[in-house]
C-alpha cells in the first residue's frame, strides 16, 4: 500500500491542468507540478517528522556558552548525544526579547577539532598510553577551550528553530539555504525549551512516504546524471594505505564522508564519516594507534563493529535527539549515474549514512550525493518560486537571508 503512513492533508491533491490547451502546454504542466509540490510541502506540519516532538521534558542537552571542550564532550558522550544546544544564560537576563538559545554544536565536530589540536602537541608516548579523554586532560590549553571561542572557528551551527505547526516547506528552505545547518530545533515559543529536532534524514524519509504521487515521482524518478549536484560535487578521497589520523584530519576540514580508495586500482573500498568518531572515544587502542593504523584497516574494523551494533540501532529508533550511534550503517553506499534520485533517497535513508558515492563500472568514485543535495532538489529556488509569500514563509525568508521580489526568491546582498 503506497499510501500507508503518508501524511493526510486535504490540500495534497491539486486538480490537473486541462489537456489539449493551445500554446504553453509544457510550461503550464511544469507550473502545475511545481505548484502541486509546493502545496503539498506547505501542508505537512513539522510535527509529522520523526523525532520532531517528544512528550517528556526537553530531550535536548544544553551547554552554557562558557562551557569548555572537555565538559561538553563529557556531557554528550555518556548520553549518546550527537550534539547539544548552546545557551547564553547571561544575556537571557537582559530581557525576554534576547535569544536564550544561540547555536548548536555537534559532538563529532568537537572531537575532530580536539584530535587535530592533540596531533599538533601530543608526544608519541602520550598517544600510546592514554585514551582520548585522558589525552585531552593532559593538555588543558585544549581541554579548557571555551565553546564561545570555538564559535569564531565556525564550529557552531546557527540556531534557526521552527515550531511544530510550521511546515516541511519551511524546514526544507532553511536546510537548502544554510549549508552549515544540519539539524533544526523544534520549539513551542520564543526562548522555550527544545522539544525535538528536524534532521535531514527525517525530511528525506517523509518525502519517501509520498512515493507514488505523480508530482513527486516526476522528480524522484529522474536519473542522478540529470541533476547538477551529481556533476558538480567533488568527492573527498584518501588512499587506503594512508593513516587514520590523516583521514580524520581531512574529514575535519570537509565534514562530508571521505571515500577510501585503493592506491593502485583507485577503486572505492569504504568510507569514513563524522559519526565514526565514536570508535575513537570507545576504543582506547584504536585512539592510540591512529597514527599507525591504515584507513583500510579502520574501515574493516568499523564494518565489523557496525555488524555487532544492533543493540544501539533498536534502542535509538524514533529518538528525538540526534544520536552519535544512531543506527547500524552499511559499509558504504554507492550509486551509478543511471540510478534514480528515488533509489538514492531510499538507500541513504535505510543506511543512515551521511552521503553516498557515485561510481562507474570499475568502482571509481565520480561524485557524491548527500541528503542536503536531495532536499535542495525539492526546495526553492530549484522549484518554481512564483509564490505570494505568507506569514510563515516571510519568517523563513528572513531567517534565510532572502526576500521575494517580482515573484522570485532573491538572496539579500
Amino acid at each position: 500500500d503506497k499510501g500507508r503512513g503518508r501524511p493526510e492533508m486535504e490540500m495534497a491533491t491539486v486538480a490537473a491542468p486541462a489537456a489539449g490547451r493551445s500554446g504553453g502546454a509544457t510550461t503550464a504542466s511544469g507550473e502545475y507540478w511545481s505548484e502541486a509540490l509546493k502545496s503539498f510541502l506547505d501542508h505537512i506540519p513539522v510535527s509529522s517528522l520523526s523525532g520532531a516532538l517528544q512528550s517528556s521534558p526537553s530531550p535536548a542537552l544544553e551547554l552554557n556558552l562558557d562551557a569548555c571542550v572537555l565538559d561538553a564532550i563529557g556531557s554528550m558522550r555518556p548520553a549518546n548525544a550527537g550534539g547539544a544546544v548552546i545557551v547564553d544564560e547571561v544575556h537571557r537576563s537582559l530581557g525576554k526579547f534576547v535569544d536564550r538559545d544561540i547555536g548548536y554544536v555537534d559532538l563529532p565536530s568537537l572531537v575532530l577539532w580536539a584530535l587535530e589540536e592533540l596531533d599538533r602537541v601530543s608526544t608519541e608516548r602520550q598517544d600510546k598510553s592514554s585514551d582520548f579523554l585522558s589525552s585531552l586532560k593532559l593538555h588543558p590549553q585544549i581541554a579548557e577551550t571555551k565553546i564561545a571561542w570555538l564559535a569564531k572557528l565556525f564550529l557552531l551551527e546557527p540556531f534557526f528553530p521552527v515550531r511544530s505547526h510550521d511546515t516541511l516547506f519551511h524546514a526544507m528552505l532553511l536546510f537548502s539555504k544554510h549549508h552549515r545547518l544540519n539539524v533544526i530545533p523544534v520549539v513551542e515559543s520564543v526562548n522555550s525549551s527544545v522539544d525535538g529536532f528536524v534532521t535531514q534524514n527525517a525530511v528525506m524519509e517523509l518525502l519517501l512516504q509520498s512515493s507514488g504521487l505523480e508530482w513527486l515521482d516526476k522528480i524522484a524518478d529522474k536519473q542522478l546524471s540529470v541533476f547538477r549536484f551529481a556533476n558538480a560535487s567533488k568527492p573527498v578521497l584518501v588512499y587506503s594505505d594512508e593513516i587514520v589520523a590523516y583521514a580524520f584530519g581531512v574529514l575535519s576540514k570537509e565534514k562530508t564522508g571521505v571515500a577510501v580508495i585503493d592506491r593502485k586500482t583507485r577503486r572505492l573500498i569504504g568510507m569514513i564519516q563524522c559519526s565514526d568518531v565514536y570508535l575513537l572515544l570507545d576504543d582506547s587502542s584504536l585512539f592510540s594507534n591512529r597514527k599507525i593504523m591504515s584507513a583500510e584497516e579502520f574501515v574493516k574494523l568499523k564494518n565489523k563493529d557496525d555488524k555487532c551494533s544492533t543493540e544501539h540501532s533498536s534502542e535509538s529508533e524514533g529518538q528525538s535527539v540526534p544520536s552519535l550511534r544512531s543506527r547500524v550503517q552499511q559499509p558504504v553506499v554507492t550509486h551509478r549515474r543511471s540510478d534514480t534520485l528515488k533509489q538514492a533517497m531510499e538507500n541513504l535513508a535505510a543506511s543512515g549514512s551521511s552521503c553516498s558515492f557515485i561510481v562507474d563500472e570499475q568502482g571509481h568514485v565520480e561524485g557524491v550525493v548527500a541528503p542536503r543535495d536531495i532536499i535542495s532538489v525539492f526546495s526553492p529556488p530549484c522549484m518554481d518560486s512564483r509564490i505570494d509569500g505568507g506569514t510563515f514563509f516571510s519568517a523563513a525568508l528572513e531567517q534565510a537571508g532572502c526576500r521575494v521580489e517580482n515573484g522570485q526568491i532573491i538572496r539579500n546582498t
